[in-house]
């Protein structure tokens, strides 16, 4: 048994997203790896993974994302 555990980093009235273990906490409670967050309100932290969802799709279309390919990009070399 560990004599000292590992405490998570966050402050009480913070809302999280646990991917682990796909459910909101407040604290956190679970590590940073495995968490979205801080969010200001429990509501915005139940939408953490439409949220991802809409900033994804937002920067997968955004044109400034995409560079246009270099001079040797894009081109096989047979």
């Amino acid at each position: 048994m560990a004599l000292f555990k590992k405490r998570t980093v966050g402050k009480p009235g913070e809302w999280y997203y646990c991917l682990e273990h796909k459910k909101v906490e407040e604290g956190p409670e679970c590590p940073a790896k495995d968490r979205f967050g801080p969010y200001a309100t429990r509501a915005e932290a139940e939408h953490a993974m439409e949220t991802a969802r809409e900033r994804n799709l937002e920067w997968e279309t955004d044109p400034k994302w995409h560079d246009a390919p270099g001079p040797t990009e894009g081109t096989e070399d047979d």
